[in-house]
């Protein structure tokens, strides 16, 4: 049979498939249908993505014709062959029955549901939320005076599990992560030790309950991401109680490798991509980058009055102890003063107020706690979000788009010392050593350019979950007017108690001013 596919000269066998999965309202087959037909046929990600390259389709549907050369194409690969139209073209037999698996399961790929785009990240705030919620803890080793190592207690509500892990161990587990995930948003670590110029202004106590909040924050985003949650490496580093964790994650990520060799839709990210791709990444992310650089401007903020909360506690501590030495000094009064002056009552009644203050710079401490807890840290959240994703953006420019430049750069090189070869006789090994490498490098282009479509393909899913992370916001301001209310109602009960009591020890006339109205 000559090369050219048509109605009269397929092999009964494509007329079968074709029957068993095309579209029950016209002669088509759907997309996600013939998605799941080349995932039966357990070919590399890379060979299937050549063949979906070479097939045709139209509205998310494939023609009668363009499932036939597809099966065709599965067939030829199945048998070694590199997948490409010239093959079908060069074909003088007929076309080869391909491997699909029990006949009868065909005509349930076109019973499943039809899904929305894959595209499409359908979640809520609160479906991210729920995936998983996981604590850290600090859980020192002292060895003499000083603090030599630090461990940690990971505690995943999801997998109803603890385990204990190292800074190490979390290094290792981002490094495998952006390994895996190189097209995902992976929130960074915080640093191993404090960096110079930073001990002047940071305790080394502080600095370790800053890096415990850090790492806090980091495991949550990546437990609750909806592409990383349920994957093995995260099992394994929330889940594995074993000493050899590093080991154990490291030969999980080797048999798995990366996103783009075990997700299915991979090689077919181009035919879900609008064709407006790129202007929509552009002005996402430059909204993305303004909301950023607002929400690092909150955060800037609430810090600043978280410590003036803790900095008013302080003050006001001091200044209750000031009182109460004021009040114990039992020098004498002098005679001349004696007889009218109230100081020696008035000194004595000083003392008790020290009570008083000690409660209001408590209260005071804990509204900056709160503010430190429920507000700053929930920003921080969110801008360690928002920074993986800036991060994301520049990786997709400088490793995926730079590698296929320079691989189309090589190619080109390749294709001018080909053309000289033809021009000027030269030994015929030489000339065929330069067609093979010419091929190989096709095909390196070829998966740079799935790989590039998957990228865009990801970033577009990634664009969507940070839009979806967007009504934090209410959360933070919900936190932050929470915390002022509680704050203020506490401290204003402890000053009214403490006017009260000042209008009992000295009188309403001696101190000027009227009772507030309790609440």
């Amino acid at each position: 049979m000559a090369g050219e596919l048509n109605e009269g000269s397929v092999p009964p066998y494509y007329r079968e498939v074709y029957e068993a999965i095309r579209s029950k309202i016209d002669e088509r087959v759907q997309v996600e249908v013939f998605q799941r037909l080349l995932s039966r046929t357990d070919l590399p990600s890379a060979v299937q993505g050549q063949i979906a390259e070479h097939v045709d389709y139209t509205d998310g549907f494939l023609s009668k014709v363009s499932l036939y050369k597809a099966l065709a194409l599965i067939a030829l690969a199945q048998q070694g062959k590199q997948p490409s139209p010239k093959l079908l073209e060069n074909c003088i037999q007929e076309f080869p029955k391909p491997q699909l698996g029990e006949f009868k399961d065909l005509q349930t790929l076109r019973m499943q549901p039809t899904q929305e785009s894959p595209l499409m990240v359908s979640q809520t705030l609160g479906k991210l939320l729920a995936r998983d919620t996981v604590q850290v803890e600090l859980i020192p080793e002292k060895k003499g005076l000083f603090l030599k190592h630090v461990e940690y207690q990971i505690t995943s509500q999801h997998f109803k599990i603890s385990v204990y892990r190292r800074y190490s161990d979390f290094d290792v587990f981002h490094e495998l992560l952006l390994q895996r995930f190189a097209y995902r948003m992976v929130p960074a670590l915080p640093p191993k030790r404090m960096l110079k110029g930073v001990l002047a202004s940071m305790s080394e106590r502080d600095f370790i309950e800053g890096r415990r909040r850090a790492l806090g924050r980091f495991i949550n985003l990546v437990a609750r991401h909806p592409f990383f949650s349920e994957d093995e490496l995260v099992k394994t580093f929330l889940t594995f109680n074993g000493s050899d964790v590093q080991v154990k994650m490291r030969d999980a990520c080797k048999k798995m490798g990366d996103e783009f060799m075990t997700n299915t839709i991979a090689s077919l990210a181009k035919e879900y991509l609008p064709a407006d791709i790129q202007a929509q990444f552009s002005s996402s992310r430059e909204l993305i980058r303004n909301i950023h650089n607002s929400f690092h401007k909150l955060r800037d903020r609430a810090e600043k009055m978280a410590e003036r909360s803790k900095e008013n506690a302080t003050d006001l501590l001091m200044f209750g102890r000031e009182l109460s030495t004021l009040g114990s000094d039992g020098s004498p009064i002098p005679s001349l003063a004696s007889s009218q002056s109230t100081w020696g009552i008035l000194r004595q009644s000083l003392k008790g107020l020290s009570v008083e203050f000690a409660l209001l710079a408590d209260k005071g401490a804990q509204q900056g706690r709160r503010e430190e807890d429920d507000v700053v840290e929930k920003l921080n959240l969110f801008l360690d979000l928002l920074q993986s994703y800036r991060d994301l953006c520049e990786r997709h420019e400088k490793g995926v788009l730079h590698e296929h430049q320079r691989a189309l750069q090589k190619y080109g090189m390749m294709k001018r010392q080909m053309m000289s070869a033809t021009v000027q006789p030269k030994e015929q090994v030489s000339v065929e050593q330069l067609e093979s490498r010419i091929v190989q490098q096709e095909n390196a282009i070829q998966t740079m350019e799935l790989r590039n479509y998957f990228s865009l393909f990801c970033l577009h899913q990634e664009t969507q979950l940070i839009f979806t992370y967007l009504p934090i916001t209410s959360h933070i301001l919900g936190a932050f007017v929470n915390s002022q209310v509680q704050g203020h109602q506490e401290m204003g009960a402890v000053w009214n108690d403490l006017q009260q009591k000042l209008g009992c020890l000295f009188g309403v006339d001696e101190m000027q001013s009227p009772p507030l109205t309790p609440k």
